[in-house]
């Protein structure tokens, strides 16, 4: 496994104050669900998403954010900055890691997000967060995928310790999805956003 990170960019100034719209506008959970109640250990479950059903809370000439709501009501926040996408999870994700960990360029989010939860402190909370990105292929765009392309982004999600763990190329490996979930429950509870580097995972041929 070879690490490896996308560009990131500072915090732009209307985050600050995007970031109490996002906190405010997601309060509306999502009906998750309904798991056994003998169930223990991890399992994932999806939801959809939909970029159009998000709420724009700041935009400007220079990015967008949309604030969005994921497996029980869990903040999910996607900013757009000169045809890259960044998502990142949670009540702080403007401030998070992953806010700052933009895709290549035209890597658009898919329509569902996979969540990993466990219930290992007793309720079942999500601790990381799967995302299918594909593009098509723009050979004269810089920082773009120059063929088409789907890779799994895998998200660590907690307060002040969210950012991605994992990159799986979807169309390199027909187990992406294992793969994926493999990369989540090995690193969802230790990685170290800043010091612990994103790893591609399995092989890997998107960019």
């Amino acid at each position: 496994m070879t690490a490896f990170s996308p560009g990131t960019r500072p915090e732009s100034k209307g985050q600050a104050h995007a970031r109490a719209k996002i906190a405010l506008g997601l309060a509306a959970a999502m009906v998750a669900p309904s798991l056994p109640a003998t169930a223990a250990g991890t399992m994932t479950v999806p939801t959809q998403l939909s970029l159009d059903d998000c709420t724009i809370v700041s935009t400007n000439d220079f990015e967008t954010l949309r604030a969005c709501s994921g497996y029980k009501g869990v903040p999910v926040m996607f900013r757009t900055e000169r045809q890259q996408v960044a998502v990142s999870y949670g009540l702080t994700s403007t401030t998070e890691k992953a806010a700052s960990e933009l895709m290549p360029v035209n890597f658009l989010p898919g329509s569902e997000i996979n969540w990993r939860i466990s219930n290992r402190d007793g309720d079942w909370k999500a601790f990381a967060a799967i995302l299918r990105f594909t593009a098509d292929a723009a050979p004269n765009a810089a920082n773009a995928a120059t063929k088409p392309a789907q890779v799994l982004l895998v998200t660590r999600i907690a307060p002040g310790a969210t950012c991605a763990i994992a990159y799986v190329d979807a169309l390199a490996n027909p187990d992406a999805m294992a793969l994926a979930e493999a990369a989540a429950d090995q690193h969802g509870f230790d990685f170290t956003c800043g010091k612990d580097q994103p790893e591609r995972v399995g092989k890997f041929a998107a960019w």
